[in-house]
């Protein structure tokens, strides 16, 4: 762990020692856990003697432990020794004094190595099967998230900031009323190297969407989006407001997603979906139609939520159905670009409450699918002999029982990870299904 401490003493020459390291374990719902370590201890760290219980990898998204999951109290809830992963030291620029944030592992108690329940090495593993063939992913994300004004009551509804139009769409007046906050969060994006391009007022009131840049580290690309999610409600709350990534948190107005663009490079940088001849190449066309034919299995991975299902619903503003387009954004799949450098798919499905790395691991393993097997691929909408395609299930239930049965996630996974994944979502299921809402409480109490 010399590195580590060789990294940690790089940051206190350039910035300082901090009052504080802030290490930060992602768990199944891409909610960050950890500890808190002085800034005077980094030792501690880099000597393995910082420990959390290894499951939590796997909690619910109440943050209880679940035990079919085979984790936890169940088991004694053994602990993994804590790991900091390289080039993660980062400042916290809208903390409170001075504040670094880590990422790290854990090793598992059994093995030794670093946990599969890990969501980034489960990308790891599928960004290795394009290596075994010579082959790397280049990947930039989209996300969309809703500014809203401070709550004091957690059970209230967003409100959106003052002066917000219904329709904000690229509208530039939105951007300078709201550049203090946005000025902020661009500024501690530099901060932390994250690769931000353009940043647009998006659709509904408060929304905004910020587009990062393309890059051949696929890592990188899922924790940009990971790390974005903290930066901005931590900027939010510094100044005053509220943040949210949530997929849909007003009934009325667009969703917030998560959208990646692809392509595939070969050993001599040369992008597998570029090609001489007319039309779409058949390594994009069967990347397309390997995305799409595992879309229904992958949904659970897109959408895990309850509140992920309301982009689902017709008329949510959302792409909803495992379908293909050139430059049309009611497609599922997008095609921007299919010549050139630039050739590459658009992923619209998932929701910005997705965790980066299994979206982009499921993504990717479609991706690999269709390069084997080159599904059929239906006609685009484009087109005008065009067949709406079956909308993905709207019920979190169906889309859970499907990521469960599917042999291609349990290929893309395992076998091990599928089933803790869907223990997870289960119990949430449970947990949420079994609250009695207040609309139900307005309709029926004193009228049945």
């Amino acid at each position: 762990m010399s590195d580590f401490l060789q990294e940690y003493a790089a940051y206190c020459d350039r910035h300082g020692r901090p009052d504080r390291l802030e290490l930060m374990l992602c768990d199944v719902n891409a909610v960050l856990r950890g500890k808190w370590l002085p800034g005077n201890d980094e030792k501690k760290l880099a000597e393995g003697g910082v420990r959390l219980p290894h499951s939590t990898y796997a909690p619910n998204i109440l943050g209880e432990e679940v035990e079919a999951t085979g984790l936890g109290i169940i088991v004694g809830d053994p602990d993994g020794r804590i790991i900091p992963i390289p080039g993660t030291l980062k400042p916290v620029p809208w903390a409170d004094g001075h504040v670094a944030q880590v990422q790290v592992e854990m090793l598992d108690p059994d093995t030794g190595e670093v946990s599969q329940l890990s969501p980034r090495v489960q990308l790891a593993n599928v960004v290795k099967r394009f290596a075994d063939r010579g082959l790397n992913p280049v990947l930039a994300t989209e996300l969309e998230f809703y500014l809203f004004k401070p709550r004091s009551d957690l059970d209230a509804a967003p409100e959106p900031p003052d002066r917000s139009p219904m329709a904000q769409n690229y509208d530039l007046e939105v951007l300078e009323r709201t550049q203090g906050i946005l000025d902020a969060i661009l500024d501690a994006a530099a901060v932390q190297g994250l690769a931000t391009d353009t940043l647009i007022a998006e659709y509904g009131p408060g929304q905004f969407e910020i587009n990062f840049h393309h890059t051949d580290d696929v890592m990188d690309a899922a924790d940009t989006a990971l790390l974005f999610r903290r930066l901005v409600r931590g900027v939010a709350r510094a100044h005053g407001m509220e943040a949210t990534f949530m997929p849909k948190p007003y009934a009325g107005f667009p969703g917030n997603g998560l959208h990646a663009h692809v392509s595939v490079v070969d050993a001599d940088g040369k992008n597998i979906f570029d090609h001489d001849g007319e039309g779409v190449s058949d390594t994009l066309k069967a990347a397309v139609g390997g995305v799409l034919s595992t879309m229904r299995e992958a949904q659970a991975l897109f959408a895990p939520h309850m509140n992920s299902y309301r982009r689902f619903q017709p008329m949510s503003f959302a792409p909803s159905a495992p379908d293909w387009g050139f430059d049309n954004r009611a497609a599922g799949v997008r095609l921007p670009e299919t010549k050139g450098p630039a050739a590459r798919l658009e992923h619209r499905i998932s929701g910005a409450d997705a965790n980066p790395y299994l979206a982009i691991a499921a993504i990717l393993g479609g991706m690999l699918h269709g390069l084997d097997t080159t599904p059929d691929l239906p006609l685009p909408l484009d087109d005008p002999d065009a067949v709406r395609a079956q909308r993905l299930t709207a019920t979190w239930r169906q889309a859970v029982e499907a990521f469960e049965a599917s042999p291609f996630i349990e290929g893309l996974l395992g076998a091990r990870y599928r089933d803790v994944y869907a223990a997870v979502r289960h119990d949430e299921i449970v947990k949420l299904a079994n609250e009695i809402s207040q609309v139900e409480y307005r309709t029926y109490l004193g009228r049945l």
